[in-house]
């Protein structure tokens, strides 16, 4: 439980130990090492307690120089000032046998904002200055004050009992808003140039730096790739202490390459290449689509010690293609240790349906209409089957002694598009160990609201090879569909791009800051 769990900040090592399971039963021995001289830990619980641990009285007033900044922006926050004077912080309460002194300080929300979090921002770039022994530990809590313990969700029972990652499939200004989303059990992100395109044309949040980067003289696709990049920073950062508990096996944050890049080889290698230099950082999985010219690209990255994320999966063949790319990758990396080279491919699922569905109805027979809402879901369980196939075997344990992970299928496009279909069709029967699901606001809040934690995946495969092959007599060309699908989703994002970055050349013509 989160009562047991603590942040500890042990100067000079800086070891941050820190189980931001919220509320999960795994055990808090996980550590990340980093150097906070310049890090800003972020929080975000209803109730929090903080021990200031001194090993001298005279180290006081230097402890508590770096946290003038404490920020409640939506709580009430009680005995605030007593994280002033020093004289009342030595005075809390009596010393412990092991000569430290230890004051407790606690924080609730004011009853008016109950259904809040409380964001506690630490900036510890003084650290540096205090004596050797000095240690600051958080102690963070589930409880809103009175005692009521806050709410799991069943996104924290899909990870920890199915072993299934939940994901969120947006992101935008301000990053920080995805705090109260990693509370409630999501494990990583996605993000993709629709989603930007949303986010920056439709936000003020951009401006300011978008200003500043034409005003130093950015052309407008460099200036959009530097909004883009900073975001990425920022949400990596957010999900680095799962990516640390884990071992590398989650929180992951993706982006992708320029879609114009779809059908090059070589400059989406470049790219890729690029993108993971300029981010810069080891939680983010570089967006490949999965077209014909990139495939091998994956190899090509992925043998680069580049993690990557798939995308636009639409078929079967498609995807045997993507985890042979991979696996071809690892072999020719020459890595001993292939532990930090991770992938997921995303099959995407509510998009087969939608097409499938319009022939299905142009047939209109009995048998035609009831195989309706039915062909995303059994392809993506043959899906499954494959990639256990795949990640068996001699070749496949040949790479894990050499720290390989399984490249794992991410269930992507989750949303309902028909409004008679349930709204969690796409995640619930999708449920199965070593698997993603990225859930946009739509799936997320339906899937939090009233989802059912099963394991589904593999429930009944006979009945997912029989509609498959249903569709197949009834002429549904499968290898069409994938194709088609690919076409689409890989026009939609170029203009997604190109309406952004237009939107981008509008605003900087408005503020006069470039001119044709």
């Amino acid at each position: 439980m989160m009562e047991n769990s603590y942040i500890t900040l042990q100067h000079p090592l800086f070891l941050v130990y820190l189980p931001l399971a919220f509320g999960s039963t795994k055990s808090s021995t996980n550590f990340l090492s980093t150097n906070l001289h310049s890090t800003v830990i972020k929080l975000s619980l209803k109730y929090i307690d903080i021990n200031i641990i001194y090993n001298k009285v005279e180290a006081i007033p230097t402890l508590l120089s770096p946290f003038p900044f404490l920020q409640f922006p939506m709580a009430s926050v009680s005995k605030l000032s007593t994280l002033n004077p020093a004289a009342s912080l030595s005075e809390a309460l009596p010393p412990r046998r092991n000569s430290s002194r230890n004051c407790l300080l606690s924080f609730k929300p004011s009853s008016s904002t109950a259904n809040y979090k409380v964001n506690l921002s630490a900036s510890l770039r003084s650290l540096h200055s205090l004596p050797l022994k000095t240690s600051l530990r958080i102690k963070c809590s589930q409880t809103d004050g009175n005692g009521s313990p806050a709410k799991r969700t069943v996104l924290h029972d899909l990870y920890e009992k199915e072993g299934q990652s939940p994901w969120y499939d947006n992101l935008c200004r301000p990053v920080t808003d995805l705090l109260p989303l990693i509370a409630s059990g999501v494990r990583g992100v996605t993000s993709n140039p629709a989603i930007f395109q949303k986010a920056i044309s439709s936000s003020d949040a951009y401006n300011d730096q978008f200003r500043e980067l034409v005003q130093a003289g950015k052309d407008i696709e460099s200036a959009y790739w530097e909004l883009v990049v900073k975001d990425i920073q920022d949400a990596c950062k957010l999900f680095e202490p799962i990516y640390d508990q884990t071992d590398g096996g989650d929180g992951y944050v993706s982006v992708e390459v320029s879609p114009r890049l779809a059908d090059d080889t070589e400059g989406t290698i470049e790219a890729a290449k690029w993108l993971h230099k300029v981010v810069d950082r080891p939680n983010v999985y570089i967006k490949i689509p999965a077209t014909e010219a990139c495939v091998p690209s994956i190899k090509e990255v992925i043998a680069n010690g580049i993690s990557v994320n798939v995308t636009l999966i639409f078929s079967l063949a498609r995807y045997e293609a993507v985890i042979d790319a991979y696996l071809d990758g690892l072999e020719a990396s020459g890595l001993n240790d292939l532990s930090r080279v991770t992938s997921v491919a995303s099959f995407f699922v509510s998009r087969v349906d939608t097409l499938i569905d319009k022939t299905l109805e142009k047939i209109g027979t009995p048998e035609a209409l009831n195989l309706r809402g039915k062909a995303a879901v059994a392809q993506a369980a043959l899906a499954y089957q494959l990639y256990q196939r795949k990640f068996s075997g001699p070749r496949w344990e040949a790479l894990v002694k050499k720290g390989a992970k399984k490249q794992r299928l991410l269930w992507a496009s989750t949303s309902v598009k028909n409004p008679a279909y349930p709204d969690t069709l796409y995640v619930a029967p999708l449920i199965g160990p070593d698997t993603v699901s990225t859930m946009p606001d739509q799936a997320l809040e339906a899937f939090i609201d009233h989802g059912t934690v099963l394991r589904t995946i593999d429930s009944n495969a006979s009945e997912a090879e029989g509609i498959y092959n249903a569709l197949q007599k009834l002429g549904i060309d499968w290898g069409f569909v994938g194709n088609q699908l690919e076409f689409e989703g890989v026009d939609s994002f170029k203009k997604s791009f190109d309406s952004l970055l237009d939107s981008l050349q509008e605003k900087a013509n408005s503020l006069k800051l470039v001119s044709h």
